[in-house]
């Protein structure tokens, strides 16, 4: 029997083994089993938006923490490729730039295509059996939604599990206007489980009790949860025609008065999307107690900005955080071990922990 079992009958289930929050050997074990396969957000085309553009980035950053290369090659293509020099492991940039040329490390001179296939390396006539495979940089597969760009470690994990549900829900939405604003953007730091903030978020149910703001502008009667397969969905109705979304006819949300749609994909990405535009949260695990969290901000409308739903980020964010902080605090009693759910309530939190037991049932 998975020590981490969840039943799949929400009314009979207990909520995951509080291990999953406080232990190291789990917090390591989840580094190979969850993150190094899953889909990460890069950012959208403009990291490289020419030839010859590279973009350096860590997968996972504090935590896989691999190194890698968004490239643009000759002919306009972009690639994902690993940032570690063939020959002895160097960086092969750390600053985002334009080499036309291509990719060249600075160690020892080792040149490399824009698509990663190797292509010159002094001194190296005498060496037998060379160039091989092996000598070319590795490549990572792409997704891209309009111009948002993600990528994965592994080559099994077909993204449309994880991003279909999303992109054809929303295909009415013009994501190539989204426009990156770093200024509107920021990171926290949270005394956390990286878990316990992904279950926080995957719930409407504390919204009341926590967040008095974001409670007086939905109608948490209406709130809806729905899973599909590595992500779900939860739908935040206004309580007034204002501030809601204008939704096309071709749409399955035609004549609703959504105010937002909250979506999470599997384990740590949240797509926030408001009248205005777009919040990304990428959940950072950096120890057992300890996460980061990027807010990163696409504007669409900046008219409707902070507005309804999508207003007062940083109060709900800091209100989250004093909760899932104390929660942290909390499971270490020696007098908690599970909870229940609410059927009707917490639907997707017990998503994720049956996605969670799945994936750490071989540790």
């Amino acid at each position: 029997m998975n020590r981490f079992h969840v039943d799949p009958d929400i009314s009979k289930a207990k909520t995951i083994d509080k291990s999953v929050y406080l232990s190291h050997d789990i917090f390591d074990a989840m580094k190979e089993s969850i993150f190094a396969p899953s889909w990460q957000f890069i950012g959208d085309t403009s990291r490289a938006p020419e030839v010859g553009s590279l973009y350096p980035f860590t997968f996972v950053e504090s935590y896989v923490d691999d190194p890698l290369l968004l490239s643009r090659d000759k002919d306009s293509q972009l690639h994902c490729l690993s940032n570690v020099c063939t020959h002895r492991g160097n960086l092969l940039t750390t600053i985002s730039c334009k080499s036309p040329h291509g990719i060249v490390c600075k160690y020892h001179g080792r040149k490399f295509q824009g698509n990663g296939k190797f292509s010159f390396m002094p001194e190296f006539k005498e060496v037998k059996d060379f160039p091989s495979e092996v000598d070319n940089l590795k490549s990572y597969p792409l997704h891209q939604w309009g111009h948002l760009i993600f990528t994965s470690l592994s080559e099994t994990h077909d993204p449309s599990e994880y991003f279909h549900a999303m992109q054809d829900r929303l295909a009415w939405l013009p994501i190539e206007q989204f426009v990156f604003r770093p200024e509107l953007s920021k990171d926290y730091s949270i005394d956390a489980n990286w878990a316990l903030y992904c279950e926080n978020y995957l719930e409407g149910f504390h919204i009341p009790f926590v967040h008095e703001g974001l409670n007086a502008v939905i109608d948490y009667g209406s709130y809806e949860t729905v899973c599909i397969g590595n992500s779900v969905l939860q739908l935040a109705y206004s309580k007034t025609p204002e501030d809601c979304f204008i939704i096309p006819e071709h749409s399955p949300d035609f004549g609703k008065s959504i105010a937002a749609y909250y979506y999470w994909v599997f384990p740590n990405m949240m797509f926030n999307f408001y009248p205005w535009g777009l919040s990304i949260n990428i959940v950072q695990p950096v120890s057992p107690e300890k996460t980061n969290v990027k807010f990163l901000t696409y504007m669409w409308d900046e008219s409707k900005y902070n507005f309804g739903a999508g207003s007062s980020l940083d109060k709900v964010e800091l209100e989250d955080e004093e909760i899932v902080q104390n929660v942290q605090k909390g499971i270490k009693s020696r007098a908690y071990r599970h909870g229940r759910y609410s059927v009707n309530r917490e639907q997707g939190t017990h998503h994720f922990h049956r996605l969670l037991a799945e994936a750490l049932q071989h540790i």
